[in-house]
């Protein structure tokens, strides 16, 4: 049987939408409450290559629903 999913990672990529910091919030709550470790990647995919990479904790995604844009930041890449 396969290993189970320890750690997730979440990314926001493209242009900013509303809603985007209400989703990482849900993603990050849900996983954390199952148990999962979370990291967040910043500047999107330019963050993923840079390795912009730290751990999520429920204190980092608290009081950002009512932000605009993404706490995360978003970039284009080329790679």
């Amino acid at each position: 049987m396969a290993d189970k999913v320890k750690t997730i990672a979440v990314l926001t990529s493209g242009g900013d939408a509303p809603g985007m910091n209400a989703a990482i919030r849900a993603v990050a709550r849900t996983a954390i409450a199952k148990g999962l470790q979370v990291k967040g990647i910043e500047r999107g995919f330019l963050g993923l290559v840079n390795e912009e990479i730290f751990d999520m904790k429920n204190r980092d995604v608290s009081d950002i629903i009512q932000r605009g844009g993404t706490i995360l930041g978003t970039a284009r890449c080329p790679e």
